[in-house]
């Protein structure tokens, strides 16, 4: 006997002097809908967080649906077991769909709000064109200078760029999106979050928080084999890959880091040795952030249609190019530092990394610490009781 599913929910627009709820867009509406015939299958409850969070509710608001999108991982376990996904007159999508609302979290909770229609726009041609612009603003500086073609002694490139310099405009371009991403994401928890809850429960929810996200536990298909991609195998590839992609981010920013105190602390100045502690660090990073890259867009191109949201496809891929022409020219940089393509490998990597700081609030950067809170949510609430079952007591 087959279980009666609810019809999709319409959601009318409010009465002149009705004060609503705030109402659902489109893909909202159809995140709604999708999450109310999931709660009568309940079939994928064992794949990852979303469903177990999704039982806990009858029915779904505007928060509830963004709280829900960011905790999905995209994995398309959940797709490839659906008896209600399509030729089915249901078409369940749940990747898709809670990719679609993903895309209005990010513009929705960007700051400036005048700047998140960037992420609709933030494609390949915009990832490219704002870090080789910066490039060639720093190649004519250079050349006016004459410094373009110039070796200096040890590669020392504090010999082009002055530090104080490169501190002051790295540091106010990299302290503004901090900030920006802190507002966005403050905002975001402020209105998903759940109740005031005791502090042991919320350290013991944010240790779990952490081990999910350092883990990316959810990307396994919630049976361990991984995820689909571009058919209905199982794989750990994308798992991997973000791994290398994530770790060889931290490596990086750990070298800047060190280097930062062997600056100020041990009054130490670059250029610092291969051997040396940043430098180690940063090329272990670079190389993660060669690989991982590369085989995420390698697994992005071959992607199935259905999988995900096609028109977000050109922000992923100009995300992922740019940390793959990062990463390459710091690594180009080491290599060659000692000669005259010193200039020119300085300011294709500045440019880049600049680039890079300056579209990260609006990129597909933001999707980890959207994705962050969501997890940090989702392991507070299942410590509390559900609210389903205590209004049957």
């Amino acid at each position: 006997m087959t279980a009666q599913l609810p019809e999709p929910r319409q959601v009318e627009p409010a009465e002149p002097g009705v004060d609503l709820i705030p109402l659902l867009n489109l893909e909202e509406q159809e995140v709604d809908r999708q999450m109310r015939i999931c709660n009568s299958c309940r079939y994928c409850e064992g794949f990852c967080a979303v469903f177990p969070a999704m039982t806990r509710r009858l029915e779904f608001g505007k928060a509830d649906i963004h709280y829900l999108a960011n905790l999905c991982h995209n994995c398309g376990a959940c797709l490839h077991a659906c008896q209600y996904a399509a030729p089915h007159e249901f078409a369940v999508n749940v990747p898709q769909a809670m990719a679609k609302v993903r895309l209005d979290t990010y513009t929705e909770y960007a700051w400036p709000r005048a700047l998140g229609r960037l992420y609709q726009r933030n494609g390949l041609t915009l990832a490219l064109a704002s870090g080789f612009g910066l490039v060639l603003f720093l190649c004519l500086s250079l050349l006016a200078m004459g410094n373009l073609f110039t070796a200096m002694p040890g590669g020392n490139f504090y010999g082009i760029f002055a530090h104080n310099t490169l501190a002051l405009m790295f540091g106010a371009v990299f302290g503004f999106a901090v900030i920006a991403l802190a507002l966005g994401i403050r905002r975001f928890w402020r209105d998903v979050s759940p109740a005031e809850a005791p502090t042991a429960l919320k350290t013991a929810a944010a240790a779990e928080a952490v081990s999910s996200v350092a883990r990316l536990k959810y990307l396994d298909g919630g049976h361990g084999q991984g995820c689909n991609n571009a058919d209905d195998r199982f794989t750990l590839w994308r798992r991997r890959f973000h791994h290398l992609t994530f770790y060889g981010f931290l490596l990086c920013f750990a070298a800047t880091g060190v280097a930062t105190l062997y600056h100020y602390l041990l009054g130490v100045a670059a250029p610092y040795p291969v051997l040396s502690l940043p430098v180690m660090l940063g090329v272990a990073g670079g190389i993660g952030l060669l690989l991982g890259p590369a085989g995420l867009l390698y697994l992005n191109l071959q992607r199935h249609p259905a999988q995900g949201d096609a028109e977000q496809k050109p922000m992923d891929r100009g995300f992922i190019a740019l940390l793959l022409l990062v990463s390459a020219s710091g690594l180009g940089l080491l290599a060659f530092r000692e000669t005259s393509a010193l200039g020119v490998l300085l300011a294709l990597h500045l440019g880049l990394v600049m680039a890079f700081f300056l579209t990260m609030p609006y990129s597909k950067f933001a999707h980890g610490l959207f994705r962050s809170a969501a997890l940090l949510k989702y392991a507070i609430e299942k410590r509390q009781p559900n609210p389903i079952n205590a209004g049957n007591d």
